[in-house]
């Protein structure tokens, strides 16, 4: 492993043959790639944030999302109702509500002008918002292999065209308006290709007459069926993702398969396995999260995870466990994975305006924009919106959380070190497993007579390790634990403490106060305290001598530590409880 280096890319450290070192480190050097031209200007028009900046609820839960070129976007719920958000300036804002079935809504379709939107239920009806001349929707049949077409804008039952396209009923329909074809596959995973107006093979737009020249019948091969169909906004390009958890981009006018993207639960265990730092996550993080996704497979009639193309139809974006991955279809890479800390929610279905999402067992709506989330001046009003009165179980988990609160950890501790005291203002509840672990250590006299073994002048000084060397230390628990982000707590500032690690979620004991802002350290190491008093005192640690391993000649050590409990904690979280009982209650 390379030893960590300071912000300017200087070596901070020599080579060692025992162990790696642990502490931080600048950003990785990007490897030399194929590039795609305009990388940057498609990836800037995607959703970037860590975190998602707001979301808004149904009375149940969520199913179905999807996006109008008309500045709208509409969600479909379980319980039948359908919603019409208008996307504004900055955010958005509720603009209808509809009860449309009975029954759980099972599709949800946009005419590709943004103006008509229908939906389809197990009550056996089609519901059509708006209207446009004519406006044609095709609805397959569950118990037969027919497709029927209507003139929506008729107002008659009646179909004006019906054929059977498939042997077997029809699943998913998606119409690729650039070559005026529809892609339907049905029950049994065979896919074809035909006209709107003729229900017959297109005559132009593709160059096979035969599917046994393309690789239209993988789906088949593979066993499995077909979840969604989406289309590239160019019409070049559909993707299909599947109950064995791949996604398969293929080329429409050839029907070749392009890509193959597997997430299945066992490439999600040997990427766990793996050292790559940015699929892994905390043992036990991963582990609740294989949970979800079992239980998501065995029940039946679970929201299916789709896949998207953004408008370039360079990249493709879909959920998984991990979090939501942006890949570039050009490169094969991986650009930036969305919700990865978000490790309370599991989303699942995805349309793109800026980004909207849906969760397993959620009844929100999940907003991805280019911004982080705004810290509320009123702490009663958050990111997640209450505009619909919260279900009983989830007053029941807040009532619960409430009750269990019945200590707070410090917010202050005083180290005690050979040059002087420094004083430390800590964040529980940003990060509350962090500061667990170090003020459990300090109360357990874990870090008395600790050395500062990594001192390096205009970056940081680091300590923690009971072996001196930076290569030991464990936490509180006797195995490492996940790192813990907060939007508000970052490197930039001088005397920030934040958590030295050797790489995601391997955090244990030794830690470190900088002495400038390190803001490539942003994401990789928790921050979880600022130096409040007794800065002259890090930057005497800073200036003393060292070899060319960064440990100082003279040691100097912390003797003891003392710890503060702030008396008001439980009273500010029963006051935040009650302020959100009041608002539940209004709604």
């Amino acid at each position: 492993m390379e030893e960590p280096q300071n912000g300017d890319g200087g070596s901070a450290t020599v080579e060692s043959d025992l162990e790696p070192i642990i502490g931080p480190g600048p950003a990785p050097r990007a490897r030399p790639k194929r590039p795609l031209q305009f990388e940057q200007a498609y990836l800037d028009s995607l959703p970037s944030a860590n975190m998602y900046e707001k979301s808004y609820m149904h009375r149940d839960v969520v199913t179905h999302v999807a996006v109008s070129t008309a500045d709208f976007f509409m969600t479909g719920s379980v319980d039948g109702h359908l919603k019409f958000w208008k996307k504004k300036a900055v955010g958005i804002e509720f603009a209808k509500h509809f009860k449309s079935h009975l029954g759980a809504i099972e599709g949800l379709a946009v005419s590709m002008d943004g103006l008509l939107c229908c939906t389809i239920s197990n009550d056996h009806s089609v519901k059509i918002y708006d209207g446009d001349v004519k406006a044609k929707l095709a609805v397959s049949d569950r118990n037969s292999s027919f497709v029927h077409i209507y003139d929506a804008r008729a107002g008659s039952n009646e179909a004006i065209a019906s054929r059977e396209i498939h042997l077997v009923p029809v699943k998913v329909m998606k119409y690729n308006h650039i070559f005026d074809t529809v892609i339907s596959a049905d029950i049994k995973g065979i896919i074809e290709y035909w006209n709107p107006a003729t229900l017959q093979f297109p005559e132009n737009g593709v160059n096979f007459k035969l599917k046994s020249d393309t690789n239209l019948f993988e789906i088949v091969k593979c066993k499995t069926s077909v979840s969604a169909i989406e289309v590239s906004p160019d019409g070049k390009q559909f993707l299909i993702t599947s109950p064995d958890r791949r996604i398969r981009v293929f080329w429409f006018r050839t029907g070749k398969l392009r890509r193959v993207y597997d997430e299945s639960l066992e490439v999600a265990q040997d990427l766990q396995r793996s050292d790559a730092p940015l699929y892994r996550l905390d043992a036990i993080d991963f582990g609740r999260r294989m949970a979800i996704e079992k239980e998501i497979e065995k029940t039946e009639n679970a929201p299916q995870p789709n896949a998207i193309f953004d408008e370039s139809s360079n990249f493709v974006i879909y959920a998984t466990l991990l979090g939501i991955k942006v890949v570039n279809l050009h490169t094969n890479k991986v650009s930036r994975i969305l919700g990865k800390v978000e490790n309370n929610d599991r989303f699942l279905r995805i349309a793109l305006y800026q980004g909207d999402r849906s969760s397993k067992k959620k009844h929100r709506i999940y907003l991805f924009s280019r911004r982080e989330p705004e810290e509320p001046e009123d702490a009663t009003k958050g990111r997640d919106v209450f505009n619909e009165k919260p279900p009983p179980d989830e007053l029941l988990a807040v009532s619960d959380i409430g009750k269990s609160v019945t200590t707070s950890l410090p917010d202050n501790v005083i180290l005690h070190t050979t040059l002087g005291d420094i004083h430390m203002r800590l964040y529980p509840e940003e990060c509350p497993k962090t500061v667990e672990n170090f003020t459990t250590h300090c109360r357990n006299g874990y870090y008395d007579n600790l050395i500062f073994h990594r001192v390096i002048k205009g970056f940081m000084i680091q300590t923690g390790d009971p072996l001196g060397d930076g290569t030991g230390g464990q936490s509180i628990w006797g195995r490492e634990f996940e790192d813990e982000f907060h939007k508000s707590l970052r490197h930039d500032r001088p005397f920030t403490i934040s958590m030295a690690n050797a790489g995601p979620n391997t955090n244990g004991s030794q830690f470190f106060i900088t002495t400038v802002a390190t803001p490539w350290l942003d994401n990789k190491h928790t921050v979880f305290g600022r130096v409040v008093k007794g800065m002259d005192v890090v930057q005497a640690i800073e200036k003393v001598k060292t070899d060319k391993a960064d440990k100082p000649y003279q040691d100097v050590k912390i003797l003891n530590t003392t710890k503060k409990v702030p008396a008001s904690g439980v009273l500010c979280y029963l006051h935040k409880w009650k302020a959100y009982r009041r608002d539940s209650e209004k709604n």
